[in-house]
């Protein structure tokens, strides 16, 4: 299939697909005599396993090691488990940072309840105040 249909197939951009090339997560396609790129099933389950996992927020880098893994399907997953449970710990803090943003945006919310004129915004002169360390 051409790149036009390996994209539609995988609701990929082409030119993710040629920056997933690029980086090496996604081998070469062969070429026809006029230059064009022409992709196999190998490629269209490799690009489903890379899109999955980019769903789950995961970096390029752990997509590589999983890819790894997954091209040697004798070894043990262990590495595959220890990789998901630090994923697990990265979205966890986030999770946390964005609850506390939530919470300075709220108490941010809390200094202007009527609407009124801009210089008498509390919104605006508390975001003109030096930043609290944490």
């Amino acid at each position: 299939m051409k790149i036009g249909e390996l994209a539609k197939a995988t609701d990929t951009q082409v030119e993710a697909i040629r920056f997933y090339e690029q980086e090496g997560l996604l081998p070469k396609p062969a070429r026809t005599e006029g230059n064009f790129r022409i992709y196999g099933e190998q490629h269209l389950h490799r690009l489903t396993f890379i899109r999955h996992c980019r769903s789950l927020d995961m970096a390029l880098n752990e997509i590589r090691q999983l890819l790894r893994f997954k091209d040697l399907p004798n070894e043990n997953c262990g590495s595959v488990n220890r990789l998901l449970d630090a994923h697990i710990e990265t979205v966890a803090n986030r999770i946390k940072e964005l609850r506390q943003l939530e919470k300075q945006l709220k108490e941010l919310r809390e200094l202007c309840q009527t609407n009124q004129v801009s210089a008498h915004c509390g919104i605006l002169n508390e975001l003109s105040q030096p930043m609290k360390s944490l």
